[in-house]
């Protein structure tokens, strides 16, 4: 049986990156894959499966590939072109795309062995800082404690007692990785033994236990901005953990939380207070005076407020971070009722609600509108 075209077996065109061929062919290695087909579809999935494989090897291969566009099947053909072909042993980009499929599939990492020599970038590091709301409006310098890593001083970073050295693993020559064969198939996976370092150390440092570095502690100066909101998190860059075989460290990042205010709520750029008001105040009207992160402020109250009214202050909230301008304040008044009358003034106030009773609906903005519900509720 003559065999298919490899571009068309993959489904993409001649033209298609090397990242086009690669998502294609996993895509038909999860959809065919032995595992994921038995009984009669078993077979017909497996031929499929090889022949996604085969199509993969040659077409990842920059070398192959060109033998394959200029001359067809034949620029490929073992038989006539030598070793390199699909029966070889050296699976190249194969490995690497497989091992993707491999752990997608079992929720492993195979075919991602570190190998000998090569750097990781070091983890990510979170730290927790709890602020006032005055301090996130003005911004503040900041000292914090956070983990360090430093060189042994003993084994001077090498991670063997002094005398010693480390050796080359004698599971992977060094390599870091080891192949693995599932049937008709291999895969990469990092070494068990060296965990990917492609060394062995025979006599550990006593001090460091082999590591090479010690954790320790150190302060760090942080720029807190003004404007800084609850959950904004600020990068300090090269403060994390250190990377892996002289690989670069990784980053801090510090998340702000907002302390609970006092007095002040705040909502993004804006504040929001309650403010009490006696009723006679309410009543009469006058003037209050209200707090705000600058100082006082003064507040005229109309005659006849009621309870709820909602006053703004502009400008008196928070100049947020990327803001050109401050928020505004808002003062909701809440109306209290007098506690702990002496019976003189509960005279006054019965002589006040006679007074006002016979005023009418004028006395009471929303008594009539609510008498009118009621008696539409009740019918």
């Amino acid at each position: 049986m003559s065999k298919r075209d490899y571009y068309e077996v993959l489904g993409v065109p001649k033209n298609a990156s090397e990242d086009e061929i690669k998502k294609a062919y996993r895509k038909l290695a999860m959809k065919h894959h032995p595992d994921r087909n038995q009984g009669d579809a078993g077979k017909a999935a497996e031929d499929k499966f090889k022949e996604a494989k085969e199509a993969y090897e040659m077409l990842s291969d920059a070398q192959k590939r060109a033998a394959y566009d200029q001359y067809g099947h034949a620029g490929v053909d073992p038989n006539m072109r030598g070793p390199g072909g699909p029966g070889a042993e050296g699976f190249g980009g194969f490995a690497e795309a497989f091992g993707d499929i491999f752990g997608d599939m079992f929720g492993q990492n195979g075919g991602r062995g570190r190998g000998a020599g090569r750097v990781y970038r070091g983890s990510d590091l979170s730290y927790a800082m709890e602020i006032t709301l005055e301090e996130a409006a003005r911004g503040k310098d900041a000292q914090i404690r956070i983990p360090s890593w430093d060189a042994c001083d003993t084994c001077h970073g090498s991670g063997a007692k002094p005398g010693t050295s480390a050796k080359t693993c004698g599971t992977c020559q060094g390599a870091g990785t080891v192949q693995m064969r599932q049937g008709f198939f291999s895969v990469q996976q990092t070494c068990p033994h060296c965990r990917g370092t492609g060394k062995i150390i025979p006599e550990p440092c006593s001090t460091c236990q082999g590591q090479g570095k010690l954790k320790k502690q150190k302060t760090l100066e942080v720029k807190i901005p003004a404007g800084i909101d609850d959950g904004m998190r600020i990068r300090s860059t090269g403060n994390g953990e250190p990377g892996t075989n002289g690989g670069p460290p990784g980053d801090l990042y510090i998340e702000i939380r907002l302390k609970k205010h006092d007095i002040f709520e705040r909502d993004g750029d804006d504040l929001h207070c309650q403010v009490p008001v006696s009723f006679i105040t309410a009543a009469l009207g006058g003037e209050i005076e209200v707090p705000t992160l600058a100082g006082k402020a003064a507040i005229d109250i109309p005659e006849g407020t009621q309870a709820g009214k909602q006053f703004r202050l502009r400008g008196k909230g928070i100049k947020g971070v990327r803001a050109s301008y401050p928020g505004d304040l808002y003062c909701h008044i809440a109306v209290e009722t007098p506690v702990k009358l002496t019976e003189h003034q509960r005279k006054l106030l019965r002589e006040l609600e006679e007074s006002l009773k016979k005023g009418g609906g004028r006395h009471s903005p929303s008594g009539e509108s609510w008498t009118d519900r009621l008696k539409s509720f009740f019918s």
